[in-house]
């Protein structure tokens, strides 16, 4: 059978899907995958909006709220003492000491979005870094970082913020630092899985018989194809960074209490929950919003970074 009579034997669906790849980069592919999918689409922009209202806190407040460190006995709180619900003067209601909810609350996203951001970052990196390292050199050095990520990973890191908090003093230095010590190991993992794989190809083989050194490889050979599984990991890593910081300040162990965040009004609304439920509802509405639109988008990104989505693509339509 000749090349023409194949060619006529591709149905018609299977050429439109080839056009629609052909010509395309996988992260083209993958953008255009991720738009595909309206529930990451829509995570995205709620992620956006929570982000734009922590950056325009000040602009908000000052338009809608108050100085959310603001005392007001007098007319935030009603006859009985009690914080007041949601009204024209306080879009989202006062808490036990007159303060602005609404303000508070946008301020808070601040805090979380900062410690989950940051904290992050510093973990990918010290992540990616240790599993480069472990999974391209093995040997003595694989199995020493080895055990160092599964005794970082069996550790309670309450344990180690409690103490931080107690010598230190909370503070959101200190919990960035303790929530990125104990998530780069995860990371890590993933990471040396991967390299194991990828630096047992032909074209890493090639490159080491052209004299390339053991930097060059890593850097230039394996770190790139390595971005696709680490901005899933890092996607799906802030919402648990932000879930631990709120979890460390609940605590006392987080951020200093006189600063607004999520954590901290959940840990003084315990006490009035049966009076002024919208002081519970909005932190944890809040909280509960963003981790979910971080999840969802994690989902959809990974997904996306699926090559064996690409078929699914073709049929979708550009």
């Amino acid at each position: 059978m000749s090349l023409i009579d194949l060619e006529a034997e591709v149905p018609p669906a299977e050429a439109e899907e080839a056009r629609a790849i052909k010509g395309r980069t996988p992260w083209q592919l993958a953008w255009a995958r991720l738009r595909q999918d309206k529930i990451a689409i829509i995570s995205a922009v709620v992620i956006v909006l929570i982000l734009l209202m922590a950056v325009c806190a000040p602009l908000l407040t000052h338009w809608f709220g108050t100085d959310p460190t603001k005392t007001n006995t007098n007319t935030g709180l009603d006859p009985d003492g009690l914080p007041i619900g949601p009204g024209a003067h306080h879009l989202l209601g006062t808490d036990e000491l007159g303060r602005d909810i609404f303000s508070r609350a946008i301020y808070g996203a601040r805090v979380s979005l900062e410690v989950g951001l940051i904290s992050t970052l510093i973990a990918t990196i010290i992540g990616v870094a240790i599993g480069l390292v472990a999974g391209y050199y093995s040997g003595w050095l694989d199995s020493a970082l080895s055990r160092v990520l599964e005794i970082v990973l069996s550790f309670p890191y309450l344990i180690v913020a409690l103490v931080v908090a107690a010598t230190i003093g909370p503070s959101e230095t200190g919990e960035i630092c303790v929530i990125s010590a104990f998530s780069f190991a995860a990371i890590a993992r993933v990471v040396r899985g991967q390299v194991i794989q990828i630096k047992a190809r032909e074209y890493i083989e090639a490159a080491r018989s052209l004299g390339a050194s053991n930097l060059r490889i890593m850097v230039i050979d394996i770190l790139p194809n390595l971005l696709a599984p680490v901005i899933v990991l890092a996607t799906l890593l802030i919402p648990t960074a932000i879930v631990t910081e709120s979890t460390l300040t609940f605590l006392g162990a987080g951020v200093d209490i006189r600063i607004p965040s999520w954590g901290g009004m959940l840990s003084e609304s315990t006490q009035y929950y049966r009076v002024a439920w919208w002081y519970l509802f909005v932190p944890s509405g809040l909280l509960l919003l963003t981790t979910l639109a971080f999840n969802m988008l994690g989902d959809g990104v990974r997904d996306a970074l699926d090559p064996r989505s690409e078929r699914v693509l073709a049929k979708a339509g550009k």
